[in-house]
């Protein structure tokens, strides 16, 4: 098995720092066509009369399927937190592989955008969407904190105290472990388990959503030596637990049986697994990671042995490939490619393929693989600032091969 390329791969992200530094840090994104009144209403038209809702929507995926550039027609570049905590953690990796005081900087830079960015009307630090986001559930409005958004902010901040040992990060810490204790409620599943909810507002039953949370507290119960936020966390941990299929697939939630499974979720879902299972091992953990890594090789893995978007497509989709599941995927073979081998030959074919196909001349990466051609629009939510990430844990992880980024993906 030949090497990871580790050359290729710093030439790589330094030419996407750079290209960074020269395009700037907001973008459009894949929302932009729903983030305005207009592309807001036809998406809930979409939802609640498919019917007439296909015909309201269908000039956008059109646009979205063959001129994936007309999105700057439907609504402006935005600043988005998610992708500022990637930023921040990928030059921190990158910092602590280098030793170099300007990447240490440019993680900072992006920390202290998150501290202007948080959602203003709470008193603890959580982290949304800067725009309406039409749901099938309804509306989230803009600025409003999202679980699956803020443990991101929660890792960042950790990265940086744990590089610099700078109080300020460990109190912003305090204050997201705050807001995800009491601002996220707990809804009872089983005797053993609980949802969470997405929002401060709704009453759960997204599986993602757990496993993020359950993830962040065991962290949290770890980092500040706090028993009552494992409490919290195993409750959501069974929930994801419980609510595995025989397949050893996880559907999108709790609430829609029919409800899809798709790649990049299940990554989220494993990886907080994988993650919890570092910190608190048990045997009902490693079996549930077993099993989904079973299914997810077996059905979001093609035959060319490359990350497909789902298992089973509940809708006609525009696109062949998405980068998000390719910047999943690396992330869930570096916490695992040690205890289950076929992920580290995953993990070797998507990084040669990113290589050699997704980076454009000027050092970003393509956003997905259309039918026809490619989405080569840079948005940094969807997924530039998440494959930037990947790349430099794995750049860590590689000249490590320690524990230090064990529970980093």
């Amino acid at each position: 098995m030949n090497d990871i390329p580790l050359t290729r791969i710093d030439q790589a992200l330094d030419r996407f720092m750079q290209w960074l530094e020269g395009y700037g840090e907001t973008s459009w994104d894949h929302q932009t066509y729903f983030s305005t009144r207009v592309g807001a209403k036809a998406k809930e038209l979409y939802y609640t009369k498919p019917k007439l809702g296909t015909l309201a929507v269908a000039p956008m995926i059109l646009s979205e399927a063959f001129v994936p550039s007309a999105r700057r027609l439907f609504g402006p570049r935005l600043r988005f937190p998610i992708a500022d905590a990637h930023y921040a953690m990928g030059f921190a990796f990158l910092s602590r592989v280098r030793g170099d005081e300007k990447l240490h900087g440019r993680a900072v830079h992006f920390l202290e955008e998150l501290e202007k960015e948080r959602c203003p009307e709470y008193k603890h630090w959580g982290w949304g969407y800067p725009f309406d986001w039409e749901t099938r559930g309804g509306t989230i409005r803009k600025n409003t904190p999202l679980i699956t958004s803020t443990p991101y902010v929660y890792e960042a901040f950790r990265e940086a105290y744990l590089l610099d040992g700078n109080s300020r990060w460990r109190e912003a810490m305090i204050s997201i472990v705050s807001h995800v204790t009491e601002d996220i409620k707990d809804y009872p599943f089983s005797k053993t388990a609980s949802t969470c909810s997405y929002t401060p507002f709704d009453e759960g039953g997204t599986i993602n959503a757990s496993a993020y949370r359950a993830f962040m507290l065991t962290s949290a119960s770890r980092d500040f030596n706090e028993e009552r936020y494992w409490n919290i966390a195993e409750r959501n941990l069974n929930l994801v637990l419980e609510t595995q299929q025989k397949n050893g697939s996880w559907l999108y939630s709790v609430k829609a049986p029919g409800a899809f499974v798709d790649h990049f979720h299940t990554c989220f879902v494993l990886k907080a697994l994988a993650k919890i299972d570092c910190l608190r091992p048990t045997p009902a953990c490693g079996n549930a990671i077993e099993r989904g890594v079973e299914y997810y090789l077996s059905n979001l893995v093609d035959e060319n042995g490359l990350p497909k978007p789902f298992s089973k497509a509940p809708r006609m989709t525009v696109y062949r490939r998405e980068l998000y599941d390719y910047a999943e995927c690396i992330n869930l073979c570096i916490l695992l490619r040690d205890k289950i081998p076929a992920l580290d030959s995953l993990l070797r074919r998507v990084i040669t393929e990113i290589l050699e196909r997704w980076i454009k001349s000027d050092g970003s990466f393509r956003a997905r693989e259309l039918w026809v051609g490619w989405d080569n629009v840079p948005m940094h939510r969807w997924a530039q600032s998440q494959m930037f990430r990947a790349l430099s844990l794995l750049v860590l992880n590689e000249r490590t091969r320690t524990a230090v980024g064990s529970t980093h993906a």
